[in-house]
């Protein structure tokens, strides 16, 4: 049984995203409330063939502690730079590969990656198979299309017809970037697709998920095999947590506190700047909030951020 085989039948994923999804975050969501699968930041093969760990700078760095199923998520344009850092991944201790083909990011698609790949199927195909050269299962994520939501059908079948392990569609196009909501009108069909073409391959949702509670009825509704949660994890930290109790603001500063400390421990060699951005997960939605998330974007060390949380609690 590959990785994907061994998920639950309903099973809920963090989704790979950049600056985000290192084995820092990974590990405070696992902590919070854990999901059943996590991925990598997503790595351009071809840089990482051309510069190495230089030009990958720790994405896909796994830590020790991690014992969680961990699918590495690659993209690039060129064949044989896919199959090189495949293989790669799997002497990382990767289980899966997951092939972007979705990101609607200006950089990826003048490299014909990302969304850029819904525009060459033929090309798609050849990056499918030479990941499959690594031995590992290999997964697609991806759009509906790139300019028209009526591109979907034509777009992931020829997808579905590659065998993959899983499929992953956030459920608008590259067009619509973030900009309208998710179609999740459209799932059911879709699932109806998957289910004429390759009913094995496992069939994941995507977009404007808030948390478990959410994500449970959607499966419900439109009945795919999992859903991942990308930005709703900045709104809520816990958002994979099953049980539906309300977490306090005591319980968010601590996970913060979590957050520094691995930070700390890691040894990152990412700047201290890169941990503001998750400051508004944790510091929100409570009384002085405001004032304290500002105060924090001022700091340059942790143990000045230490110091803010400790000076706002005494307060």
């Amino acid at each position: 049984m590959n990785i994907w085989q061994k998920l639950p039948e309903s099973f809920f994923v963090l989704a790979p995203m950049e600056g985000v999804t290192d084995h820092v975050f990974r590990r405070v969501v696992n902590i919070a409330a854990p999901a059943d699968l996590y991925f990598s930041e997503f790595t351009n093969a071809t840089g990482w063939v051309h510069a190495g760990e230089k030009a990958v700078a720790g994405r896909l760095t796994i830590h020790p502690d991690e014992d969680y199923p961990l699918i590495a998520q690659i993209w690039c344009s060129e064949p044989d730079d896919i199959a090189d850092l495949a293989k790669y991944c799997k002497k990382l201790g990767y289980k899966g590969i997951d092939l972007n083909m979705g990101c609607p990011a200006k950089t990826a698609v003048k490299n014909s990656g990302g969304s850029a790949m819904i525009r060459q199927p033929e090309l798609a195909s050849k990056i499918i198979d030479s990941a499959k050269t690594a031995g590992l299962p290999v997964s697609v994520k991806t759009r509906l299309g790139y300019t028209s939501v009526d591109e979907w059908r034509a777009w992931i079948s020829h997808l579905l017809s590659h065998d993959l392990a899983a499929l992953t569609i956030h459920l608008r196009t590259k067009k619509e970037m973030s900009k309208v909501p998710a179609h999740w009108e459209l799932a059911v069909d879709i699932k109806k697709l998957r289910d004429d073409i390759s009913p094995d391959t496992l069939l994941v949702g995507n977009g404007d998920v808030s948390d478990h509670e959410h994500a449970e009825k959607l499966i419900a509704e439109s009945g795919v095999d999992g859903i991942m949660i990308g930005r709703g994890i900045f709104t809520n930290v816990f958002a994979f947590d099953k049980s539906g109790v309300a977490h306090s603001q005591t319980e968010l500063v601590d996970m913060l506190k979590i957050h520094l400390d691995l930070f700390d421990d890691a040894n990152s060699t990412k700047p201290y700047e890169t941990l503001k951005r998750f400051f508004k997960v944790y510091i929100r939605d409570f009384a002085g909030s405001h004032e304290l998330r500002n105060l924090l974007m001022q700091t340059t060390t942790t143990a000045e951020a230490r110091e803010q949380i400790s000076e706002y609690l005494k307060s």
